[in-house]
């Protein structure tokens, strides 16, 4: 990129929002500039440059804190399991369950198991347990870390034993998904593998299978309305069309179209945000900043792609806030093949110049906010020459135009591994404990 020398490197003091710290137990007074940056929007999603680490950890729950408290939000929507999550959400309502085997098992990619979401969930206990209007957890994703069918599959079926009772599954549909399950994160290059090993003649044989499932619930909503509830219909009908996305992404990966993969993981999960708020009246949402954005996603030798972001930014509208995030230094999730032998985390390099994450790490030495939608003339520019921002998978950057992918931007300058939780890991698979280094409790 050919820098232009009118354009400044980094951005006024004006556009500088301070943040005093990341701790959610601190005051909130320094997050009064979201009164009026979120308007009266209905969802507003947070990003995150990449997983697992300490800091949007920390950022995201204190969001969340001031989100509840001064404007009502009444639901925390996230990057985990659709379908697992629903055990998050009864233990934040005072459900009896051990935090850890929740954190394990309600939270997929590896999402719950660290010190930093547990402290996250506990705030939204002890908030609900004298709150007027309980705050509700939502996962968002495709269920079985986006590669096994079994956890969706064996939710609907369980329903259908009290709404539907003399149904019965072809038993080839569950064996296959049997043998596709994957436990954890770490076995889903194992279940791919195998359903690459598949005859294309199985392969069908489950698609269709899934798809008869699916019109029979369809046509049959009546009946299993009135056998159960309306909620734990629409409920159960969102798990099995999620899950029948997730046969669609498996197919895609399988004949190598990444996009297609991708492409409709970002719609169905843009469904269930639509889904959620037919529950909730405003949502603050938690997904990487490649979901989140309102444009494309265009990641290095692949074509673009079209995020959940965009999704509903064209069905919301000014309902949909999207915030950005940057980060400057540190160590980042590794997603080399080592990551699978444990080494979860490398060092970050300094920002590549002319990127978001430059510009703003020139910006200012804390952590910090950019409102882009009130820059000075200056100040846009400054942003408008940027073309790429830190993608969060390995040293990539991905094409970008920030004032278009985003409404607000976090700066984070240093971040760090977020700390394992040792509850939650002796909860975990054994492909888990493993791969943490963490022995099996007596």
């Amino acid at each position: 990129m050919t820098t232009n020398p009118a354009v400044t490197t980094r951005l006024s003091d004006e556009a500088v929002l301070g943040l005093r710290t990341l701790d959610p137990a601190e005051p909130l007074d320094d997050l009064a500039w979201l009164d009026e940056a979120i308007g009266d929007a209905r969802v507003v999603a947070i990003g995150e440059s990449a997983h697992y680490n300490r800091e949007f950890y920390e950022l995201r729950h204190r969001l969340l804190r001031y989100l509840v408290e001064r404007h009502s939000f009444g639901a925390y929507a996230m990057e985990t399991g659709f379908t697992e999550g629903w055990q998050v959400d009864a233990w934040i309502r005072g459900g009896g369950e051990r935090l850890g085997q929740v954190m394990a098992n309600g939270m997929t990619s590896l999402m719950g198991l660290w010190t930093q979401m547990g402290a996250h969930l506990r705030w939204m206990r002890e908030h609900n347990r004298t709150a007027a209007r309980p705050v509700g957890f939502y996962g968002i994703d495709l269920p079985g870390s986006m590669v096994s069918l079994l956890p969706g599959l064996d939710a609907v079926l369980a329903y259908l034993e009290r709404a539907d009772p003399d149904f019965r599954l072809d038993p080839g549909v569950r064996e296959t998904a049997v043998a596709l399950a994957a436990p954890s994160a770490f076995s889903a290059p194992a279940a791919l593998a195998a359903y690459a090993g598949l005859a294309p003649a199985t392969r069908d044989a489950l698609t269709a299978g899934l798809a008869d499932l699916a019109a029979r619930m369809t046509a049959r909503r009546l009946d299993h309305q009135r056998r159960t509830t309306a909620d734990a219909y629409e409920h159960a009908l969102r798990v099995l069309r999620i899950t029948v996305t997730l046969d669609t992404v498996v197919r895609a990966l399988a004949r190598g179209d990444q996009q297609a993969a991708m492409d409709n993981r970002d719609a169905a999960i843009a469904d269930t945000v639509e889904w959620i708020l037919r529950r909730e009246d405003r949502i603050v949402l938690a997904a990487h900043n490649g979901h989140i954005q309102r444009r494309p996603n265009a990641l290095p030798g692949m074509p673009p792609m079209t995020p959940m972001g965009m999704h509903l930014a064209d069905r919301l509208g000014q309902d949909y806030l999207a915030i950005g995030t940057t980060t400057g230094t540190g160590r980042i999730l590794n997603t080399g093949p080592d990551f699978y032998t444990g080494t979860l985390f490398t060092a970050m390099q300094d920002p590549e110049p002319g990127s978001l994450d430059a510009l703003m790490a020139a910006s200012h030495d804390g952590p910090f906010a950019v409102d882009l939608r009130r820059l000075s003339p200056c100040d846009a520019d400054a942003v408008r020459a940027v073309s790429r921002q830190r993608a969060g998978i390995g040293a990539f950057y991905s094409g970008q135009r920030p004032l278009d992918a985003f409404d607000v931007v976090v700066h984070l300058p240093h971040v760090t591994a977020a700390e394992p939780d040792a509850a939650a890991l002796d909860h975990a698979p054994e492909d888990v404990r493993r791969a943490f280094g963490r022995r099996k409790p007596e």
